[in-house]
Order: structure tokens, then sequence, then C-alpha cells
């Protein structure tokens, strides 16, 4: 059985697919307890993966992208055969990930590894995209993990005022290596 907290049909507000829609899957618990984390990722029920995937239907019909998310996706050992299911549902799966927790995943699964106190570095190779929360400073002491990444998601912390100037002045010093990504679901008002 899974662990949920939500599963809900919105858009990604985040990175490369910023404004895409997509079905979220947001698996309860996390590895991590980071001070800033803005999500209530708490246990709200249980299901197993083919209710998951009737779900995913229930709320977003053919909707091609799915986001596992949490807290931490790859912390249950039940997330690879999810993966699979809605693979075979004809999704394209997209993991938001600490990077944590090492996972072998089907070379389609698109992996955003958002580092916080530690990443397993194998997580941090297969990544697709890297995103890095700037909470009052850019965290460089990441940047060694992404160095065969061609561009780096600079993530302002909760959108506030600070950390935008922070991530946009850092990005306009950086041109080539570093961009901007604001949270633009929380500035429409959507989840």
């Amino acid at each position: 059985m899974l662990q949920l907290a939500e599963i809900f049909y919105s858009i990604q507000g985040e990175g490369t697919w910023s404004g895409t829609p997509a079905v979220f899957v947001r698996l309860a618990g996390c590895n991590l307890a980071c001070d800033f984390c803005d999500t209530d990722y708490s246990l709200k029920f249980f299901a197993d993966v083919d209710d998951v995937v009737r779900a995913v239907r229930a709320e977003g019909g053919d909707c091609p992208m799915v986001i596992l998310t949490g807290g931490e996706p790859l912390a249950q050992a039940e997330t690879p055969a999810l993966i699979e299911a809605l693979r075979r549902d004809g999704r394209r799966v997209h993991i938001e990930s600490n990077g944590t927790i090492f996972t072998e995943l089907p070379d389609d699964v698109w992996l955003c590894v958002s580092p916080k106190e530690r990443v397993d570095p194998r997580m941090a190779q297969r990544a697709n995209e890297a995103k890095l929360i700037v909470d009052e400073r850019v965290p460089e002491e990441h940047f060694a993990l992404f160095t065969d990444k061609p561009v780096i998601l600079l993530q302002p912390e909760g959108n506030k005022r600070k950390n935008v100037e922070i991530a946009l002045e850092y990005a306009k010093a950086h041109p080539a290596r570093f961009r901007l990504s604001l949270q633009t679901h929380k500035m429409i008002g959507v989840r």
C-alpha cells in the first residue's frame, strides 16, 4: 500500500515544464525535515497502485503528464511499481525528488533533483533537471553535483522578494548556466 497526501489535477508551476497540465500524486512522508518546506505531505490516506492509477484517470482524464512528488516520493517501496503502472497506462512520469535515495528509473522518466542536505551522486547524475532552492543565499555547495547539467534552475524559496532578487542577480551574473524558476502556480493561485 502506498501512503498518500493527495492526488489532484493542475499545472506544473516550476522548472522546465512550467505551465504544462499535470496530475500530481503527492506521496506522504519525507526522509528530510527542511525548515523552509512549504508542502503538507502528511499522510491522508492509503491506496494500492491500481487505485492510484484509477484516481489519476479520474482527476486528469487523458492528461499524459503525472508528477510524483512529496515529501520524498522515492522513500516508499512501492513507488517503482506505481511508476511502471502509470507508464503502462500511457502516462509520462515525472518525479520531484531531493535525490537522497538511489532508485533505478526507466530512461523515459523525467527526474528533477532538488538537493537539500545531501544527494546520492547517482541521482544527481541521472537527473534531467537540477533545481536549487535559494533561501537567503545560492547553495553553491551543490554545484559540483551537477557539472554535466547545462542549466541549473534557481528557485527562490516562497517567492519571497529577497530570495527572488538573490536568484535573479545570480542568474544574470552567470547566464550560461543558471535560470530563474519561480513558483508560478502560487503566483496565479492554484495548487
